[in-house]
Formats: C-alpha cells, sequence, structure tokens
C-alpha cells in the first residue's frame, strides 16, 4: 500500500462527485486547509461543527471531506472569538483540511439522493430532475490484428463500450491498412520508405463524453503503433442524465401512514411531517434530499404519489395537497446516508488504487432539532 497525501484523496473522490455537477454558486471543493500534506484519515461528516472538529481531532483525522459547506458565503473577517473562526483556527492549528461536496454529490451516480433510494427500496430509479446530459461518443481505432484483444480489453477496462447494464460493448471488421513510414520514424510493422500493407481490425465502441480523456489514454497505452490511426464520432443516442433527486417504486404498495413509519424507520428519524390523506395508497415514490421545496411540482408531473423531502414549506404543503401530492418530510438531516455511503465508497476505491487510507464516517449527531 503507498502512502498518500490530500490530492491523491480528492482526485479520487472528484471521479465519484466531479465538481462541475455543482449548481452555479455552490461553494464546492477545498475550504479549510491544503491538500499537499499527508493523509493517512478522513473524517466522512454530514456538517463541519466545532465537536465535528474535536472528533476529528479525537481520531487523528487530517482531512474532513463534508456535504454541507462550512463557510457558504464569503467571510468577510476570521475573527477568532467567533463560533466560525474558532472553528475555522481549530482546524488549521491541528492540520485538519475541510473538503465540502454539497449539490455535486447530490447529483452524483451513488451520491445522496442514490443512497436515500437505496434506503427507502426504491426499484428501478431515474433521474427526477435531469440537469444535463453525459452525450455520448464513438470511437474508431485501427489495430493490427496481434493487438486487437489487448485494445478492446483496454477500452473497456476504461469504461467504454457500456450500454444498460452491460460492459465492453465493441464491435470489430477485419481489413487493410496502408502507411508509409517516413525517415526517422521506428515502424512497428514494415521499414521507412516502404509502403507497407497490414492486416488490421476496425474496432468500434461508444463512451459518455466525460471519461474521453481516460478511454483515450487507454488506447493509445495499448496500441503498438507510433501513429495510432483513430476517429470519434458523435452520436445522437440518449447518454446518462444526472440531477436532483429519485423516482422509482417501492416494491408493494402501501397507505401513507405505514409508509411514513417505513421512512422513520429506514432514515433513522424520531419523527416526520406528512401531507395527504394517511389511508391513500402510495407505490410511486420521488425522493430529494435537502430542502426540495422547488420540486415539488415536478414530483407530481413525473407520476409520483409521494415527495420526500426535508425543510417542506407551510404554503407549498397546500399546493401540494391541491396537487394531490402526498409529502413526507423526514427533515434535512436525513441527508447523513451520505457518511457512511462516501466512506464506503472511498475505502473501495482507495484499496483498489492500494492507497493506504482510512476513512471514517462520523459519529456526531449534527441534527439541530429535538421533538418533545
Amino acid at each position: 500500500m503507498k502512502h498518500a497525501n490530500g490530492h491523491d484523496v480528492i482526485q479520487l473522490f472528484e471521479q465519484f462527485a466531479p465538481k462541475k455537477f455543482a449548481m452555479d454558486g455552490d461553494p464546492v471543493g477545498l475550504q479549510i486547509g491544503r491538500l499537499n500534506g499527508p493523509v493517512k484519515n478522513v473524517l466522512v461528516a454530514l456538517d463541519v461543527l466545532e465537536d465535528v472538529v474535536d472528533e476529528a481531532i479525537e481520531k487523528d483525522a487530517q482531512l474532513i471531506i463534508a456535504h454541507h459547506p462550512s463557510v457558504y458565503r464569503p467571510l468577510k473577517n476570521m475573527a477568532t472569538d467567533t463560533p466560525q473562526g474558532r472553528l475555522i483556527e481549530k482546524c488549521i492549528r491541528h492540520g485538519i483540511a475541510v473538503y465540502a461536496a454539497h449539490t455535486n454529490l447530490d447529483i452524483a451516480e451513488g451520491g445522496v439522493n442514490d443512497l436515500l433510494a437505496e434506503a427507502l427500496g426504491l426499484r428501478d430509479t431515474e433521474v427526477l430532475s435531469p440537469l444535463f446530459e453525459d452525450k455520448l461518443r464513438k470511437l474508431v481505432v485501427f489495430v493490427p490484428v496481434s493487438h486487437e484483444e489487448a485494445v478492446r480489453t483496454a477500452l473497456g477496462n476504461a469504461g467504454a463500450g457500456a450500454i444498460g447494464n452491460y460492459s465492453h460493448c465493441s464491435f470489430s471488421a477485419r481489413g487493410t491498412g496502408r502507411f508509409l513510414p517516413g525517415e526517422g520514424t521506428n515502424p512497428f510493422l514494415g521499414e521507412a520508405g516502404k509502403l507497407e500493407a497490414a492486416d488490421e481490425t476496425r474496432v468500434e465502441t461508444i463512451y459518455p463524453a466525460s471519461i474521453e480523456k481516460q478511454v483515450l489514454a487507454s488506447m493509445l497505452e495499448a496500441h503498438p503503433y507510433e501513429e495510432v490511426a483513430y476517429d470519434i464520432y458523435p452520436v445522437v443516442n440518449e447518454g446518462r442524465k444526472f440531477g436532483l433527486g429519485r423516482i422509482g417504486e417501492i416494491e408493494q404498495e402501501m397507505a401513507l401512514r405505514d409508509f411514513a413509519e417505513h421512512v422513520k424507520k429506514t432514515l433513522e428519524v424520531p419523527a416526520l411531517r406528512v401531507v395527504g390523506n394517511l389511508d391513500e395508497k402510495v407505490k410511486k415514490v420521488a425522493v430529494l434530499g435537502g430542502d426540495g421545496n422547488k420540486y415539488f411540482a415536478e414530483a407530481k408531473k413525473a407520476g409520483a404519489d409521494v415527495f420526500v423531502t426535508g425543510d417542506f414549506y407551510y404554503h407549498n404543503a397546500h399546493d401540494a395537497l391541491a396537487l394531490g401530492l402526498n409529502v413526507v418530510d423526514p427533515g434535512h438531516n436525513v441527508e447523513k446516508v451520505m457518511k457512511k455511503g462516501v466512506a464506503a465508497y472511498m475505502r473501495k476505491a482507495c484499496r483498489e488504487h492500494q492507497l493506504d487510507v482510512r476513512f471514517i464516517a462520523s459519529e456526531v449527531n449534527t441534527d439541530p432539532f429535538q421533538f418533545l
């Protein structure tokens, strides 16, 4: 296993939740400290409060990856006799960097909303509110027959050729490639100054544009030629959609009353608010972590029987009733599912890259509300 610094850890994390996924103006990324120091332990937290920083100190964490930014608005000062200034001072004094992944982690596949949908037992989920699409491209590369298998494998391992639940999809056709090596070349086949005709395979595959760099790098590394002949085409096939919220179905239809109890149990909350007829049957569920007030109409339009979200407004509750949409509000803090989810993902990613880093899900309860 290799030692790691903060850049190594965040580079892997951003393959999961790229900063480009974040909504405009969302303050994601490094917020406190530096990433060029060694990192042995990482604390994964929902919020960065002073007792969370104390937990990081106690557990010898050099980095906190948090969902909610600790610095949401630009600071006018950093007076250390204020709660925020004291927190920042404590992080710096103990060499703890703080990195925030907010809406990019909401949007990411396997992020907050997928974790909530999984906890609720939703099946066949789709994005509730699509924001952008990862466009597809087609790669055509000409390979000597001897290296066809190696190049196709490299492309598949880099993520190309993924179609639904299938991976490593490609098409091959044999043909003849012709080239005239110039002066100073060192051709894999043939010799300089002599026209060469080689048995080659045309290999075709598709890939999402977001991984083009790694796909091309893998293809070029596996290809034996000095100069590789390849073409890239835009594809009109629909790519993966990314956005906020998820919508799917629970396994068995149930009354809203029973579904609310299911939400309490699976998301581990002591109480919640419900809008709608408690005896009405629900099956199709939309879920959006955090504050989903802007999206209840989209949930209804998508065919949801019930919308699970936090911080729901009084007047929006009236509007949801008028639309015939049930709402279950378990609060904002249910996004705590990201602590174990992100820690598990990063443990696996670091094992695969042979990085000696331990990920710890914060045990501090940061929910400010109590129920009497």
